[in-house]
């Protein structure tokens, strides 16, 4: 600096990538923070976004949290049907000589729920494929690069496949009904028919409304523009799906070694 001359305000230059990350990520560009890869991929800029923005992570966040709390009840609502299932187990009537006998009456398990929950377990293995697929980086990538929805087109046979393995499992649900019927085993035959029936039949209702949140993934991978959107969307009912499977797993357990 010479003496007698102001010093001069110093300039400063963005450069073009400062610019590019103020994208909200619309137009073929990534965002400021990387989308949730929920497969292993890398995070670390997750926390570099402008104050006061929600980044796909919190958003997924809030959604599974959601989720959680909604299975939280239902979980209840099984935990209470399983101790009902226990108690009326040792329940019985005095007979007329003065001898207490069980109402409870064993209960052959159809053998169709065997391939039941063969199926159940291979359509959580798709499920599973679809959810991954919507996460994969290189797919994410090649969609932020404007090259089409690759995450969708990767993930929607899983997601089919998925959906007819669960529609498969309610069929063989019912044909395990069939068969009890045709053996003259009703819901009010004994009590161990009827709890038979009341497990089975509340988790294929949870099923049925697993077929209809994948229906609901399916819709948007084709309808939905944002990927968070297809992401979360897909994420939730992946797991929605994977607890009925560990759930039916152990009310299965339940019926065959209880009965």
């Amino acid at each position: 600096m010479y003496p007698g001359k102001a010093a001069m305000p110093a300039i400063i230059t963005r450069a073009p990538v400062d610019t590019e990350r103020k994208d909200p990520g619309f137009g073929g560009r990534p965002p400021v923070d990387h989308r949730p890869t929920g497969g292993g991929g890398g995070d670390e800029n997750w926390e570099h976004r402008p104050p006061g923005r929600r980044g796909p992570r919190e958003l997924l966040t809030r959604y599974r949290m959601g989720l959680g709390f909604a299975l939280a009840g239902d979980l209840m609502f099984f935990i209470t049907l399983v101790s009902a299932f226990f108690v009326q187990q040792h329940t019985g009537h005095i007979d007329p000589n003065d001898q207490f006998i069980l109402d409870w009456r064993p209960l052959t398990i159809p053998p169709i729920l065997w391939i039941n929950t063969a199926i159940l377990l291979l359509s959580s293995l798709t499920m599973e494929m679809g959810r991954r697929s919507v996460f994969h980086e290189g797919h994410v990538m090649e969609e932020w690069l404007g090259l089409g929805r690759p995450t969708s087109r990767r993930a929607l046979p899983w997601l089919i496949a998925t959906a007819a393995l669960g529609t498969l499992f309610i069929v063989g649900q019912w044909m395990a009904w069939e068969q009890l019927a045709s053996q003259g085993i009703f819901f009010g035959s004994n009590p161990s028919s009827h709890f038979f029936y009341l497990i089975t039949g509340a988790h294929a209702l949870h099923l049925v409304l697993g077929v209809a949140a994948i229906a609901a993934a399916l819709a948007a991978l084709w309808y939905a523009r944002r990927i968070e959107i297809r992401q979360i969307v897909v994420d939730c009912a992946s797991w929605y799906w994977h607890v009925m499977g560990v759930l039916w797993l152990f009310l299965f357990g339940l019926l065959i070694f209880a009965q």
